[in-house]
């Protein structure tokens, strides 16, 4: 029963094939970057591709990326000169990955979830074992590397309910998926409990390795020498997700940001002149937004002044954070973030990260994507959470006005940052056990077959 499943789960990726290339065509007018090497998703490298990896990591989109930037940097301070191959699902993953290349790495594409894809992938590149970041869990890959004994592992493993849900409604193909694993490392007890529900072999709850991240100095360096210069204080919109930069523009309209504060106010603090005194920023999350988030800005009646355009007067209403690898900088610049993706329900974006450069953070409703995260944050005193955008400006404001309490909690996001670190010695320790543990062994019979990944709630492929 679940052998005739698969393989007719199989046969219909196989079908659709013309349809992935079809969205490929389609997302690459948008983003050229997913035009570049196409034939890679489906198994065919250009000649000049050579060399084994003993160690594969897949890093699907940006977020993994960086995680899988700290897991790569620990795995080659283990184990100096250790071959990377590195694969991504995304345009950003990818230009993120080709950052972290050294001599004797390989970057390609996930192989589309197919036999044939997956056999050749597997036989051009030989991997001592395989490292998938996060979520993703695709059938075919892991029926084929438990067919020839390679390990595949899951590392930093995340699964919230709605994936766990999603899951579920595919026990047939993701009980066995996850079971085929050689082993499992989750960021949580959550995480954990909800993996072996499917069957993980959960080794260890290890923590987050976005903990272990490390700001770029020389952006921190540069954002305290440009707080100096700026006239007023910052309050930044970090990694906004589509939906979130409108709800904030029409809160600042509603209080008054495009209206003059007439002089006659004086020293009153009405809503409308503490609003002028604040410098907003936009950091849309995708680079592919920034132009109609720019277009957005203006339509909504502000000044907007892009990171990206030199020359632009810095007295616009509303900046726009549109360069890639600057949150650093942007998160050093600001006196508060407000969460993105905790605005809509979308789970939130990585509030570590803005911990690490100190920045107090406020976060709306929705954080199940760093759920232990945003409670451990909360709970240090390093965050703030209100129900809404209205809620989280006025909350803004307070601190922006509140220099005592400000300074208290970035003090307390540092703690909050250095104390959970640990994920990345620790997981990097167990991939080379695991690794160096493994002896070539001649082909088993495959216990899983072809399909799509049940690791998260997309039943498509991994396009956005």
């Amino acid at each position: 029963m679940r052998s005739l499943l698969l393989r007719l789960y199989g046969a219909f990726t196989t079908v659709v094939q013309p349809l992935v290339r079809r969205k490929l065509r389609r997302r690459a007018e948008a983003e050229p970057g997913y035009a570049v090497a196409v034939e890679e998703r489906f198994g065919h490298y250009d000649a000049s591709i050579t060399g084994e990896a003993q160690c594969w990591v897949h890093a699907v989109s940006l977020g993994e990326t960086r995680a899988a930037a700290i897991l790569i940097a620990e795995l080659r301070r283990q184990y100096p000169g250790i071959p990377i191959l590195l694969t991504h699902g995304t345009a950003t993953g990818r230009e993120e990955g080709a950052k972290l290349l050294e001599p004797g790495d390989t970057q390609v594409w996930q192989p589309w979830d197919t036999p044939g894809a997956v056999d050749r992938f597997l036989d051009r590149f030989k991997p001592r074992i395989g490292v998938l970041m996060e979520t993703e869990v695709w059938p075919v890959m892991a029926a084929a590397c438990a067919e020839r004994r390679i390990p595949l592992v899951l590392a930093n493993a995340r699964l919230n309910e709605k994936s766990l849900g999603a899951a579920e409604r595919l026990g047939l193909l993701a009980r066995p998926a996850y079971s085929a694993l050689t082993a499992v490392w989750a960021q949580t007890e959550a995480d954990a409990h909800r993996l072996v529900s499917l069957g993980a072999k959960v080794a260890g709850v290890y923590g987050n390795l976005k903990f272990d991240a490390t700001p770029d100095a020389r952006q921190l360096t540069a954002a305290t020498s440009l707080r100096e210069r700026l006239p007023k204080p910052m309050v930044v919109l970090a990694s906004s997700r589509d939906g979130e930069e409108r709800l904030l523009l029409e809160v600042l309209k509603r209080f008054g940001a495009t209206s003059p504060v007439p002089p006659e106010q004086g020293a009153i603090r009405s809503i409308a002149k503490r609003v002028h005194d604040v410098q907003w920023m936009i950091v849309p999350r995708h680079p592919q937004r920034f132009d109609e988030v720019a277009a957005l800005i203006e339509s909504q009646g502000f000044a907007v002044a892009r990171r990206s355009a030199a020359g632009q007067p810095t007295d616009a209403e509303i900046w726009l954070g549109d360069s890639l690898g600057e949150m650093a900088l942007y998160y050093g610049l600001a006196d508060v973030a407000l969460l993105g993706g905790s605005f809509e329900p979308l789970g939130g974006q990585n509030l570590i990260e803005p911990a690490a450069c100190g920045c107090p953070v406020v976060m709306g409703p929705s954080t199940f994507n760093f759920a232990e995260a945003a409670q451990l944050s909360l709970a240090a005193g390093a965050s703030l959470r209100v129900e809404g955008m209205e809620q989280a400006v006025t909350a803004a404001l307070k601190l922006v006005e509140n220099p005592e309490r400000r300074a208290a909690m970035a003090q307390a996001a540092l703690a909050f940052s250095s104390s959970n670190r640990g994920a990345a010695e620790r997981t990097a320790a167990a991939v080379l056990a695991i690794a160096q543990a493994t002896e070539p062994a001649e082909p088993v019979e495959p216990v899983l077959a072809e399909g799509v990944p049940v690791g998260d709630a997309r039943a498509e492929p991994t396009l956005d």
